[in-house]
């Protein structure tokens, strides 16, 4: 408990005590009896008339604190002492249990995402001093101990060990690292001692961008709490001039007909309708809500970049997937080579290798693991790599090309057709056919539950888009279960797809497309949600994506969507919880049913429900995935 909330409680307990002493004391007097009451009326509610007046005094005058002032003053000028303290009594203590358990709310989430480091150890003199991490500048070396956060991003230069990532990725399985590898902050090390030299400040670095991505995703309203704000601004002035109107018409309607007035009678209905209609539980738990169903996704290795995202997550019907990287492992091995008549094995892997050394695309780098041999780059020039094409250039005074059989026809070669499935990638020197070499891409072993998982969660249709060969495409769909795929497509033919769907799809209905949120940059612009996969340290692709993934399983795009229901169904059963009991108790209290005691519970009581109700957002369950919304 906070220093604030342990003074509120002190003032409930103060001005309780108060109360009920002076049920014990009777006095005729009623302005000492006033005067007597005004002392734990003003102990509890002191801070809330303060707030009313300046809200008044700054044109927000329809609040809670507005609202609770009137009721309570409106009371006691009435002469129902005991009511009006009462009624401001419950509601601080009302107040105390939706701030203690708001702020338990937020310690769990910040403890779910306690990633962030306290400081980073620098040798001095022989010494390991510890120093604040963003005093670290880029290329410091920096030691990291067995149990220890490693604070700043870079390369290991000295140690082996096992890095526990389950603060990024939700995954309980270690990480090996060891000299060369690169590390990123937020990981603990378990075992052996690590000196790292930093390749970023603290404040570019892995760790800072997610407390960042987090911490700000509330930025992002959803539709949800954009409409409660609204809601909220016409609904307290439209109750107090109901209020007003309950006050006052019935009065005069009587008097008109000839009835008692009964002022005091109606003034009092139209108190304790002010007194219910308080707004709370809805402006705080609706946000909670959806703050609780980020900060689960994140302790899952998923994060959200703002409510409004995780909002529409729940209503994906379609799942656009890259293949390599996201359904594969991106990891190409050479399957097969087949030289052509006058060439041999050896000499068309060279020529590969070499005309596809300046690539950094994933074949170009199997191609060159294969060779396993130094390439002279001094031999390479005029390289030209186009897009979805392949790579031209000349090797040691000698015109090659390595690509698809799409460069082959642009480049009006005959090339044969393999007998197995593979990446094809086919070789010419001179204008001659020198044969081709398969590769091929490794399916990911969760790739085909994922792709399961997502049709269970009542995704509509998975559609595969890559750039990969007809038969390749089409034997990885066959494998996952694909619903859709294109194949053999250029960046910008992605796009094109992708803006064909986006048109035939429903208007509720929302498009996803995970890739690596680095070379698809132009789809997922597109798109109604970006998601980047595989992005541990990959900067790019955490600020490409509306969702990150923080490590390669396809299966938690599932996870996601069932964490955006599981949030959803909270947030509408807070709604319409607390809207029909409010909408009821002022009909009763309209009428006269209700007094000013149940309308503390349709206020205190609503509003503590929704917010225990809205925590529940925090836990997430495996089970919980699959269930619509």
């Amino acid at each position: 408990m906070t220093k604030k909330q342990k003074k509120v409680l002190v003032r409930i307990i103060i001005s309780a005590v108060l109360v009920i002493g002076l049920q014990f004391i009777p006095v005729e007097n009623p302005y000492v009896r006033l005067a007597l009451f005004m002392v734990p009326y003003l102990i509890i509610g002191y801070d809330i008339l303060k707030k009313a007046v300046l809200g008044i005094i700054h044109g927000e005058v329809f609040d809670e604190n507005f609202l609770m002032a009137v009721a309570t003053v409106g009371a006691i000028a009435l002469g129902e002492y005991l009511e009006g303290t009462a009624v401001m009594l419950f509601y601080q203590i009302g107040e105390l249990f939706q701030s203690y358990a708001v702020g338990k709310s937020r310690k769990n989430i910040t403890a779910l995402m306690d990633i962030r480091p306290d400081y980073a150890n620098v040798e001095q003199d022989g010494e390991l001093v510890q120093v604040d991490p963003d005093e670290v500048a880029v290329g410091t070396v920096i030691v990291v101990q067995p149990g220890e956060k490693i604070p700043i991003d870079g390369v290991v230069v000295e140690g082996t060990s096992s890095l526990n990532t389950s603060a990024l990725t939700g995954e309980s399985l270690p990480r090996e690292t060891a000299v060369g590898d690169e590390v990123i902050s937020g990981c603990v090390n378990m075992s052996g001692v690590l000196r790292i030299r930093t390749s970023k400040e603290f404040g570019e670095s892995t760790v800072s961008k997610i407390l960042d991505l987090v911490e700000n995703s509330s930025m992002k309203k959803s539709k949800s709490e954009n409409f409660i704000t609204r809601f909220a601004r016409y609904y307290t002035p439209a109750v107090c001039i109901g209020a007003l109107a309950l006050a006052v018409l019935p009065p005069v309607i009587n008097l008109f007909i000839g009835n008692p007035a009964n002022w005091s009678q109606w003034v009092i209905r139209a108190l304790t309708t002010l007194v219910i209609s308080c707004p709370c539980a809805l402006v705080i738990s609706i946000p909670l809500s959806f703050f609780g169903g980020i900060g689960g996704a994140s302790a899952k290795g998923i994060l959200v970049k703002g409510s409004n995202y995780l909002e529409a997550l729940s209503q994906t019907a379609y799942v656009v997937c890259d293949k390599t990287g996201t359904l594969t492992k991106g990891v190409f091995e050479v399957t097969d080579i087949e030289p052509a008549e006058g060439f041999s094995k050896d000499e068309l892997l060279k020529l590969a290798a070499y005309t596809e050394n300046y690539s950094n695309h994933p074949i170009s780098r199997s191609l060159k693991e294969a060779y396993g041999k130094e390439i002279d780059a001094s031999k390479i020039s005029d390289v030209e790599e186009i897009g979805g094409h392949g790579v031209t250039a000349t090797v040691d005074g000698r015109k090659t090309a390595a690509g698809n059989v799409k460069l082959m026809k642009r480049l009006n070669i005959a090339c044969r057709k393999p007998e197995k499935t593979g990446t094809e990638v086919h070789v010419t020197v001179d204008g001659e056919y020198a044969g081709y070499i398969l590769i091929a891409d490794v399916v990911k072993p969760n790739a085909k539950a994922a792709v399961a998982g997502l049709k269970s969660a009542g995704v509509k249709q998975v559609i595969m888009l890559t750039g990969d060969a007809k038969n390749v495409a089409e034997s990885v769909a066959e494998e996952l279960g694909v619903d859709v795929v294109k194949s053999e497509l250029l960046p910008a033919d992605k796009v094109t797809e992708v803006e064909k769907m986006l048109e035939k799809k429903g208007k509720r209905e929302k498009l996803a497309f995970v890739g690596d949120g680095i070379n698809d940059a132009p789809v997922l612009s597109r798109v109604d949600l970006g998601i980047a996969m595989g992005a541990l340290g990959a900067d790019a692709a955490i600020e490409a994506a509306d969702i990150v993934l923080m490590d390669d399983n396809p299966e938690k795009i599932a996870t996601a969507i069932g964490i955006s229901r599981k949030t959803l169904r909270i947030v509408h059963q807070n709604i319409v919880f607390a809207l029909a009991v409010k909408f009821l108790c002022l009909a009763l209290g309209a009428v006269g049913t209700l007094n000013m005691w149940w309308a503390i519970f349709a206020d205190v009581g609503v509003m503590i429900i929704a917010v225990l109700n809205a925590t529940r957002a925090l836990r997430f369950h495996e089970e919980d995935t699959y269930v619509l919304g």
